[in-house]
């Protein structure tokens, strides 16, 4: 057991004398945590300490980003809250581009950072390892408060302050910073034995609920787009009600994709980047958006221009008639549908979309998007999403890097009884493998099978590829699934596409199977025909497996670039 020094930071005798750290590792496991993601640091070595006296179990990442990428991967696929350590300075700044993924997605982390002793803080610069100016005004941007705990009697009240803003809605990471000397120095406050911490409550206004009613009981044409809010606010039940009792098509964007039933009549799936799909949207007369700023994806790249009225729920006021006017209903989304649901009572008839059924439009919609896409030489790309797809089994959770094979399964990709994850919030790359590490962790952690998949692409790979160590340690069940086309492929086609060429695309890029190898972790090669059975072998394996798929896939062409 080691303690630390903050006046000589050198290493001194271990001691079962608890300190500040204890009461975070307490405070964290009253809470209900389990797991927590991150790396040692020098001013963070009061926590791993005081872990070594409690029942957290720690998953160490090689990279801190990572870290807060499998906390991210860990939180959705549980629903429980994801828990990251960060050392100081460079470890709490590598972090920053995960934790923007998980703000603009909406997914609740603790962050504890460590900080520079209590001496170093504030305006001067004494020249301390790893000090910052300000180290939280860093993480302003990507969390949804930012705390500094200066005492140890502080530190619980702290924690279960954070835990209970990071599970209101709207959910997301919040950051608390310590410093070195306030973990590690002996501490009078009794061991913690109870924490409570409890959603805020975020229910809709009855007005609006009832002027909502009003709109829709006389809608002729409504129809609903269900963004990953949905998802957050577990509004799954009552998006289904809703739909059904206005017979209202129903589209999922990315974040949404699997709120509602893929082959449900009145299902348009998640082709909402479909001039098809827009045209349907457009026509409504009243559209309840939930959980969507009908923001670039959206909106098919801001060209939807609604002839009808809006209804847009969401937990952040800030989203509300950020891009369209509309009824703005700031709630949470399950509760807010719950309310709508509860209070819309719609009178037996036939629902016309000008003589036509609302069914028979969905329909119509789907064939027009097959059409298009079979005219366009995507027979390979439609094939390959579909060997994907039958090979993961129903119920297996997926998780999908920044790259061509992730576009299209915003679009394409049927979720059934699994939940399907990706980077489509901040878009930043790297997020696939170590977002299913944590997935998969968390799973287990809490009785269910962990198998997972990751999709990546060769470029986006390389930023994870050092965590085949952290799937190797820990013998975590987690099939990666890499598509190498030798470069940054989405960006080359668009670049082609604008400027006829594409420059700094190209990739050097190792022996995928090989590199695996090296990190003890199992690897194939396989041609795109048969990355179905591929995949089926390494989802029956034990612990991770990669299976590399040397191909070039093309993207749908774009729908709101002019003909």
């Amino acid at each position: 057991m080691i303690d630390f020094d903050p006046g000589t930071a050198a290493p001194t005798k271990g001691t079962d004398v608890r300190n500040g750290g204890d009461l975070v590792v307490e405070t964290l496991e009253a809470l209900g945590a389990k797991t927590v993601f991150g790396i040692p640091g020098q001013h963070a070595l009061g926590l791993f300490d005081a872990m070594g006296r409690g029942n957290l179990h720690f998953v160490s990442s090689r990279v801190e980003n990572n870290s807060a990428f499998a906390a991210d991967g860990y939180s959705r696929a549980t629903g429980e809250v994801g828990v990251l350590f960060l050392s100081t300075g460079p470890g709490a700044l590598t972090s920053l581009a995960g934790l923007q993924e998980a703000y603009a997605t909406g997914v609740p982390m603790v962050v504890v950072a460590s900080q520079i002793p209590l001496e170093g803080l504030g305006a001067r610069r004494k020249g301390m390892l790893h000090q910052l100016d300000d180290q939280k005004a860093s993480a302003a941007n990507v969390t949804k408060s930012q705390r500094l705990i200066q005492h140890a009697s502080g530190i619980p009240s702290a924690i279960q302050d954070a835990w209970t803003e990071a599970i209101s809605s709207p959910q997301g990471p919040v950051w608390l910073e310590i410093p070195q000397n306030v973990l590690l120095d002996p501490i009078m406050v009794p061991p913690v034995e109870d924490a409570l911490a409890e959603a805020a409550d975020n229910p809709p206004r009855v007005e609006l609920v009832r002027e909502a009613v009003k709109w829709l009981s006389t809608a002729e044409r409504p129809a609903i787009i269900a963004g990953g809010g949905t998802r957050r606010g577990r509004a799954e039940k009552s998006l289904l009600s809703i739909a059904e009792k206005l017979r209202a098509p129903v589209i999922c964007t990315p974040g949404g994709n699997g709120a509602f039933p893929w082959n449900h009549e009145l299902s348009l799936q998640s082709w909402i980047e479909d001039r098809h799909m827009t045209d349907v949207l457009e026509d409504a007369d009243v559209l309840i958006v939930i959980g969507s700023s009908l923001g670039e994806v959206t909106s098919n790249y801001f060209t939807f221009e609604p002839r009808g009225r809006i209804i847009q729920i969401d937990a952040e006021p800030r989203v509300l008639e950020s891009n369209r006017p509309g009824l703005g209903i700031r709630a949470d989304a399950g509760q807010a549908l719950a309310a709508l649901d509860e209070a819309l009572v719609v009178e037996p008839g036939e629902t016309s979309w000008h003589g036509v059924t609302p069914e028979a439009v969905v329909k119509e919609a789907l064939a027009k998007v097959r059409a298009r896409l079979e005219s366009q030489d995507l027979a390979k790309e439609l094939k390959f999403m579909a060997d994907i797809r039958e090979a993961v089994p129903a119920d297996m959770q997926t998780f999908w890097d920044m790259t061509i094979s992730a576009y299209w399964g915003w679009s394409c990709w049927d979720a059934r009884q699994g939940q399907f994850h990706s980077a489509q919030g901040a878009g930043g790359l790297g997020y696939g493998f170590p977002a299913a590490i944590g997935g998969a962790v968390g799973l287990e952690t809490v009785g269910k099978p962990g198998r997972v998949l990751a999709v990546s692409g060769d470029g986006s790979s390389m930023y994870s590829i050092s965590e085949l160590a952290t799937a190797k340690q820990h013998n975590i069940p987690v099939t990666w699934l890499i598509v190498d086309d030798g470069g940054y492929g989405i960006l080359r086609e668009y670049m082609v596409g604008a400027f006829g060429k594409a420059t700094a695309t190209e990739l050097a890029r190792p022996d995928f199977v090989k590199l695996a190898e090296a990190f003890g972790v199992p690897a194939t090669r396989v041609a795109p025909e048969d990355v179905g059975d591929a995949l089926k072998a390494g989802f029956a394996a034990d612990g991770p497996n990669v299976v590399v798929v040397e191909t070039l896939l093309k993207m749908f062409g774009p729908t709101h670039l002019p003909a």
